[in-house]
């Protein structure tokens, strides 16, 4: 992932400076970064209805789904200042790689990864294979950088997918393309036959991934620098990655669409009906970083996670365990609290329709077929109200108790009244809306249509 909060690909193209040089190799000057020019994500290409209904067979569970946990561990864990740091700190390879007798953590360490993956209502988890620094948190033949041959002793990855299954999650592995430690992982941009040979090792650890555990519900991409989908041979790489998994779901950062988007530290809808996943850490780092301490709260966290609901997108979120594998207090602290309000609320959540209604300063809104969900979190007291509602509303509730709710109903607004004067749910109240049809607001239309008076009062 990229550092801080910027995003992954506007931090490549700040840092691609070093390889302008190379570019009178014009054969690779596609996967040179330009600097001040944004690279475009891919664009979704033209697919049959085949692929497409077999697209919507494979998303069904990750739809329904809508929170994930998301986990950064690694060596750059031992050191404990973000997982950039062997990049941002400028440490050489030889001093950097020692790292790996060093982290050693306690056996079965992702129990508690999942038992509390499960506890926040998370319904899906995913966790780095390999990150940018090339350390292989599997077990592999093609290298002795990695877990079963240095420092653990054993497979991590194996270690998480059994942890995670045993708790009844979904599974999925982060893979970084880029590699800061392979010796070919920077000359493959002006090298024919370094990209050759890192090419086949990427595969060929992806093949592995996709072979030796199991069934893998998620295969979560990131940075393809320094070269481009063509020399990545990714078309190739996802026939391998679906002729092994048939079930399973990819990312668009190999330089192809993909499945679905992932807009990083934001929460940006994709249009129509493209598939896409908000993913964000919990402080402001993916890899343990110990002076961090910039957490978000239980309320950020849901309200994040409704907003993502709203528009149809998923919500995968952070934690960077320590080098022993254990969970930093506080993502344990605010992941039990938003796992209290799911517990109560979750049904609200797990939703897969898209919500057109949005517009309150105090709430945020999901939707269940004609169901409006009201997420109230600066509660106002004993009267909630929603203006521009084109949807007559039959019966309202508190959702975490079923307790009926009061409302009147004109033209302009709804309002909910004799409610409690603090809040009767915390961090957020939920009220279950039943409308006759799907719930449509307009305050355009409001602000047209209500009446007014004449200069002055």
């Amino acid at each position: 992932m990229g550092p801080n909060r910027i995003p992954r690909r506007d931090w490549l193209l700040g840092t691609s400076a070093s390889l302008v040089t190379l570019a009178a190799s014009t054969s690779n000057a596609a996967a040179l970064a330009q600097p001040g020019a944004p690279t475009p994500p891919p664009q979704p290409q033209a697919t049959s209805e085949a692929e497409d209904a077999d697209r919507v067979r494979r998303m069904k569970w990750w739809h329904e789904a809508r929170f994930g946990m998301f986990v950064h561990w690694g060596l750059y864990s031992v050191l404990g200042r973000h997982e950039w740091v062997m990049e941002e700190e400028g440490i050489p390879v030889s001093e950097y790689e020692l790292l790996a007798k060093r982290f050693q953590p306690q056996p079965n360490a992702a129990r508690a990864w999942a038992k509390l993956a499960k506890t926040a209502g998370q319904k899906y988890m995913v966790m780095t294979s390999k990150h940018h620094e090339g350390f292989c948190n599997f077990d592999t033949k093609l290298t002795n950088y990695c877990a079963t041959k240095q420092g653990p002793g054993r497979d991590l990855a194996r270690e998480y997918l059994e942890a995670a299954r045993a708790e009844g999650l979904r599974v999925g592995f982060y893979y970084s393309l880029m590699d800061w430690h392979h010796p070919d992982g920077a000359r493959c941009a002006t090298d024919p036959e370094a990209r050759k040979r890192f090419v086949e090792y990427t595969h060929g650890l992806i093949r592995e991934l996709m072979t030796n555990y199991g069934k893998i519900d998620v295969l979560w991409y990131d940075v393809d620098w320094p070269l481009n989908a063509e020399q990545w041979e990714s078309e190739r790489m996802n026939k391998m990655v679906f002729e092994l998994q048939p079930d399973i779901i990819v990312d668009n950062r190999n330089g192809l669409p993909g499945d679905f988007s992932t807009p990083e530290q934001e929460i940006v809808a994709e249009k129509g009906s493209r598939s896409w996943e908000s993913c964000m850490t919990l402080n402001d780092s993916w890899g343990y970083q110990r002076a961090d301490d910039n957490w978000k709260s239980s309320k950020t966290v849901i309200r994040n996670l409704i907003s993502c609901s709203r528009d149809g997108g998923n919500y995968l979120l952070n934690i960077g365990p320590k080098p022993d594998g254990s969970i930093p207090e506080e993502s344990v602290r605010v992941l039990t609290d938003v796992g209290q309000w799911m517990s109560r609320n979750g049904a609200s959540i797990h939703t897969i329709d898209r919500c057109q209604v949005h517009a309150s300063e105090f709430a945020g809104f999901t939707r269940q077929g004609n169901t409006l969900y009201m997420h109230v979190y600066f509660w106002p007291g004993e009267t909630v109200a929603l203006a521009g509602l084109m949807t007559k509303v039959k019966s309202a509730r508190l959702f975490a108790s079923g307790n009926e709710v009061k409302f009147e109903q004109d033209r302009f607004r709804v309002r909910f009244t004799g409610l409690p004067a603090d809040a009767p749910d915390h961090p957020l109240t939920t009220l279950a809306i039943e409308c006759e049809s799907e719930p449509i607001q307009d305050t355009r239309f409001v602000r047209i249509q209500r009446p007014r008076n004449g200069v002055g009062i």
